[in-house]
C-alpha cells in the first residue's frame, strides 16, 4: 500500500540504538527517500546516519506532534517489540498520527484497523500486515515447475540477515539488467516491496501454500529471491520449511553472523560447523516437498561487528572452511553472491 511518493515518519523509540528497531532500521536503508522524520525521544536531534551507519537523513524528533512540522504522509511503527504486541504508551501517539490525516503501516500483532477505521478520513488508510491472506491452500510443489531462478536465503539464527542478503541479490541483479524481483516473508520485506506476505501470521497447515501462491504469482520475473525467515537450527524457529516446501528453492545462499558459535537466544544450542549446516539445508531442500535437488551457491557473512580488516579475515576463513564464494553484502555489494547464483552448476 505504500507508494514511492508517500512521506514517512517512522515510529522508533528505543529503536535507533536498541533492540527492537530492526524493521524500522531496515525500512530506512532501502527506503530512505521515502523517510522524512524518525521519532525517537532517546536520540532527539543527533545524526541518524551517524548513530546508525543508514545513509539516511531524516531528523530525529521526539514526538508524532514534532514530526508533523516535516509533513509525513504515513506513519510507519517501525519497532518490533517481544511478541509483536502494541505497548499501550504508543496507541496514544498512533491516535494522534490518525488525527492527524496520517495512514499507518503496522507490522506487530496488535491489529490496528479495528480500533481506528472509524476515525479514518477519506484517502486514509491502515495497513495491518501480519494478517493471513484469504483464500489459502496447502502446499503442492507446483514451484517446481517453474523456470525461473528462485533464491531462498536460509541461515544459521534468526535475526542475522537474510531479509538484507535478498534485498541486496535483488538490488545487484537490477542494476545488471535482470528481471529481479524481491518477495517479503516478514512485514519488513513487505513494508520495503509493497507486497509479500505475513508467515509469522499464517497458519502452519497453510503456510507452504501461502509461500507457493506468492512464487506462482510473480513467475514471470527471471530471478526471484525469496526473503528468509528463522533457522532450521533454531528451536523456537518453525519458518524454514514451509519457506523451502513453497518456493522450491534453485539455490540457496546461507546467512551467519561471523564468529557466532551459539544460537543468541539459547546458548546451549550450539552451531554446528558451516559445512556442516550446509549438507542440512542441501538434504533438508532435496526433500522439501518434491525432492528437488538444490545447493547452497555461496556464504553471506553479517560482519557488522568488525572491523574493516577483521571483516576481510572472516570471509576468508569462511571461504576456506567452506570452499564456497563468501562476502558481507551490505559493505562489499552482492556481486559476489549473485555470481555464485548464476555461475551454480546444477545440483543432481
Amino acid at each position: 500500500m505504500l507508494k514511492s511518493s508517500d512521506r514517512v515518519a517512522v515510529l522508533l523509540h528505543d529503536g535507533v540504538q536498541g533492540t527492537q528497531g530492526k524493521t524500522g532500521l531496515t525500512f530506512t536503508r532501502y527506503c530512505s527517500d521515502s523517510a522524512v522524520a524518525i521519532i525517537d525521544h532517546d536520540c532527539v536531534g543527533q545524526s541518524f546516519r551517524a548513530l546508525t551507519s543508514i545513509a539516511c537523513d531524516a531528523p530525529i524528533v521526539s514526538s508524532i506532534e514534532e514530526a508533523l512540522q516535516y509533513q509525513p504522509t504515513v506513519l510507519l511503527i517501525g519497532i518490533a517489540p517481544s511478541g509483536g504486541v502494541l505497548p499501550d504508551v504508543w496507541f496514544s501517539e498512533i491516535q494522534q498520527a490518525v488525527e492527524a490525516g496520517l495512514s499507518i503501516v503496522n507490522g506487530l500483532h496488535t491489529a490496528l484497523s479495528p480500533k481506528l477505521k472509524d476515525r479514518l478520513k477519506p484517502e486514509q488508510w491502515i495497513w495491518d500486515i501480519r494478517r493471513e491472506p484469504i483464500g489459502l491452500k496447502v502446499g503442492s510443489g507446483a514451484a517446481r515447475s517453474l523456470s525461473c531462478l528462485r533464491v531462498l536465503t536460509v541461515g544459521t539464527d534468526m535475526s542475522i540477515g537474510k531479509m538484507s542478503t535478498s534485498l541486496e541479490l535483488d538490488r545487484a541483479a537490477k542494476k545488471r539488467g535482470i528481471r529481479s524481483k524481491f518477495l517479503g516473508t516478514g512485514q519488513a520485506g513487505m513494508m520495503i516491496s509493497g507486497d509479500g506476505i505475513p508467515l509469522d501470521a499464517i497458519r502452519v497447515d497453510f503456510a507452504s501454500g501461502a509461500v507457493e501462491q506468492l512464487v506462482m504469482r510473480h513467475a514471470n520475473y527471471d530471478l526471484l529471491h525469496i526473503e528468509g525467515q528463522g533457522s532450521i537450527l533454531n528451536p523456537a524457529s518453525t519458518a524454514t520449511l514451509p519457506l523451502i516446501r513453497g518456493s522450491q528453492p534453485t539455490h540457496l545462499i546461507l546467512v551467519h553472523r561471523a564468529g557466532q558459535m551459539q544460537i543468541r537466544n539459547f546458548p546451549q544450542v550450539p552451531i554446528p560447523p558451516l559445512k556442516t549446516v550446509v549438507q542440512v539445508y542441501e538434504s533438508l531442500t532435496a526433500a522439501g516437498g518434491s525432492f528437488a535437488a538444490c545447493k547452497v551457491a555461496a556464504i553471506s557473512l553479517n560482519t557488522a561487528h568488525l572491523d574493516h580488516d577483521a571483516a576481510w579475515g572472516a570471509i576468508a576463513l569462511i571461504q576456506e572452511e567452506t570452499n564456497l564464494p563468501c562476502t558481507d553484502p551490505i559493505r562489499f555489494g552482492a556481486d559476489i553472491l549473485l555470481d555464485a547464483v548464476l555461475n551454480c552448476e546444477p545440483a543432481v
